[in-house]
């Protein structure tokens, strides 16, 4: 008899906490290894390209393969045909994988080389809507609203 197993829950969150730790470990390579000193807001750039990576990698294999690239150009309004993504993934692939393990996709990211991929991204996370102000708006001037004096007496 089949036992059933209720703890996929369990399991995955274990499976997520154990990833975002190997990410953490190689954020803290990547912050004193010195070669990204110049990068600013490193710390707070490689928190985000964290939860990039995990948002992307869907099976939490540690790396980014063909379909969850291709799943997440779809989301991003972006779709490519296989051949784009093979390409795309083999100029960021350092280590020749056919996917985008987590420190190619930080070198891609932080360094200078440009790649479709990381303008897609970096315009993703630029096109983002900024946060409304909530509440009442304050009470503008002329002087805020761009008016000049001698223009205000014409109004009346």
């Amino acid at each position: 008899m089949a036992t059933n197993n209720y703890q996929g829950g369990k399991a995955y969150g274990q499976q997520l906490a154990r990833q975002e730790a190997e990410l953490d470990d190689i954020n803290k390579q990547f912050l004193s290894s010195g070669n990204y000193d110049d990068v600013e807001e490193l710390a707070d750039k490689l928190v985000m390209y964290k939860a990039q990576f995990i948002r992307f990698d869907l099976d939490r294999s540690g790396d980014i393969d063909e379909m969850e690239l291709k799943q997440m150009l779809e989301k991003l309004d972006q779709p490519k045909t296989h051949l784009e993504i093979k390409k795309m993934i083999a100029s960021v692939d350092t280590q020749n994988t056919g996917t985008i393990s987590y420190p190619d996709f930080l070198i891609m990211m932080l360094g200078g080389k440009n790649s479709v991929l990381r303008m897609i991204l970096l315009f993703e996370e630029k096109a983002k809507p900024k946060p409304k102000p909530e509440g009442i708006a304050k009470k503008m001037s002329l002087h805020d609203l761009g008016i000049r004096p001698e223009m205000a007496q014409h109004l009346g």
